[in-house]
């Protein structure tokens, strides 16, 4: 593919330090659910809400999450792996990998829900968005070294693997969790695709670099 076809045209480098303003706004979004309670329904992904109209929501889940905890544990993801991948993607194309990703998990979540009639679920968090960059790190950084806890030294791509694993098999032994962990693998699957695609990098290729 022509690399200056619209598909592929590159932005201009630039970093501006965008995950920190994507942390900031999902830390806002949190303290305004505490203002305007109703907010945390109004972004997260409801299938009947969808379904009557409020599409936004396979978008704007994302910036929603349950609890402190789970804000947490996501914007640390965000972080530590976000900010590697901006610096090395550059600020524009990182946006547009992390916001595409996690808005293709929303739609596939929705697919989900549709299909398997499970329409009282709520689906909210950057999760999806989250495994997305997991993949970029390590498509990126092949040879980097993640600490597990903190104590247990993995390479990035072998990260990736365990967690694709884990999301695999947690899918079909979690029936009320299912759909999270398939908008988790929906994200895997959004990088696996957005590589080739957009940048002209074989993913599977990089993972398996010694």
């Amino acid at each position: 593919m022509n690399r200056n076809s619209l598909l592929r045209r590159p932005f201009k480098f630039k970093f501006f330090n965008a995950t920190l303003y994507l942390i900031a706004v999902n830390v806002l979004v949190f303290a305004l659910d505490y203002v305007w309670p109703t907010l945390t329904a109004i972004l997260a992904l409801s299938p009947q809400a969808v379904s009557y109209g409020w599409v936004w929501q396979v978008f704007t889940y994302m910036f929603a999450h349950a609890n402190l905890t789970h804000l947490f544990v996501n914007m640390i993801g965000l972080y530590f792996f976000g900010t590697p991948v901006e610096r090395s993607m550059g600020s524009y194309e990182f946006l547009l990998y992390y916001l595409g990703s996690g808005l293709f998990a929303g739609i596939a979540s929705y697919a989900i829900y549709a299909l398997s009639g499970a329409w009282n679920t709520i689906l909210l968090g950057a999760s999806g968005a989250i495994f997305a960059l997991l993949l970029a790190f390590a498509v990126l950084y092949p040879k980097a070294m993640v600490y597990l806890y903190g104590i247990i030294p993995l390479r990035a791509p072998t990260m990736v693997m365990g967690y694709t694993a884990i999301e695999i098999f947690s899918s079909f032994v979690g029936a009320a969790s299912s759909v999270a962990h398939l908008t988790h693998l929906a994200g895997f699957i959004a990088g696996v695709v957005y590589f080739p695609l957009r940048l002209g990098v074989n993913p599977v290729k990089r993972l398996r670099e010694r």
